[in-house]
């Protein structure tokens, strides 16, 4: 027997849409379009003192009942936190979040999740957004590819590293990710990889890969009206079997 699950990856950019407006409705509408099992989302504003649209999770949680959500503080914003968000419809049973921050740089991390899919199936979760030097994403390249974060001697189950990567050639992140897992190519209807600005892609920015027992059964980005002007960022789908 094979479990099926969707998940996806957003960069919401704030919330702050082509417009410039900061509109978190407009996330949720596009995230309630993805009908996904798990999402992953970057760049989540946690402020539950002040402006009610910098509330993002708890906006994004309130449409989604039933799922579990945890979030990832990666710095101090607005009297609040900012970081990643990962929203389950299945159990969560842990979350842990890594500093992948270079000095001098915005600070930056991965999310860890575990996640059973189905009883006794776990998979290893990482929501990931890295930044946007050349020199600080090799550093952090290494930083994932360590006995802290993604090789750890202890995980049981297949491993799914997802989110903004920030790096449209191939790179040492590229590289090093590739050697011990798996990709593919998204494309939407103009068979086209890039995800990055949404209004017009030019860049590839957003990727997952994962391993064997997963298996990838179809992937696309969302390419409709809201999801153009709600982010910068086009959502990453992607639909798995996990064998038994």
């Amino acid at each position: 027997m094979e479990n099926r699950f969707r998940i996806a990856t957003y960069n919401t950019h704030k919330a702050r849409g082509i417009d410039l407006r900061i509109a978190p409705e407009r996330i949720v509408e596009v995230v309630l379009e993805l009908d996904a099992d798990i999402l992953c989302l970057q760049e989540v504003m946690n402020v539950t003192a002040g402006q009610q649209n910098y509330d993002q999770v708890r906006e994004i949680q309130r449409a989604l009942p039933g799922f579990s959500c945890a979030f990832g503080s990666n710095r101090i914003y607005r009297g609040g936190a900012y970081g990643n968000l990962t929203l389950s419809r299945f159990p969560m049973l842990s979350s842990r979040n890594h500093d992948l921050s270079r000095r001098r740089r915005e600070p930056r991390g991965v999310f860890q999740t575990e996640i059973e899919v189905a009883p006794g199936r776990l998979i290893h979760l990482f929501n990931v957004h890295l930044g946007t030097g050349h020199m600080e994403r090799r550093f952090q390249a290494r930083r994932l590819m360590n006995a802290e974060v993604l090789c750890q001697p202890n995980l049981r189950g297949p491993r799914l590293v997802l989110g903004d990567f920030n790096e449209w050639t191939h790179g040492l992140t590229t590289r090093l990710l590739r050697s011990q897992f798996q990709t593919f190519r998204p494309h939407h209807a103009s068979r086209a990889q890039r995800s990055f600005p949404s209004i017009l892609p030019l860049l590839s920015l957003d990727h997952c890969y994962y391993e064997p027992p997963l298996r990838l059964v179809e992937t696309r980005l969302w390419r409709s009206r809201k999801a153009r002007f709600a982010s910068d960022h086009l959502p990453l789908v992607t639909d798995f079997t996990l064998a038994a």
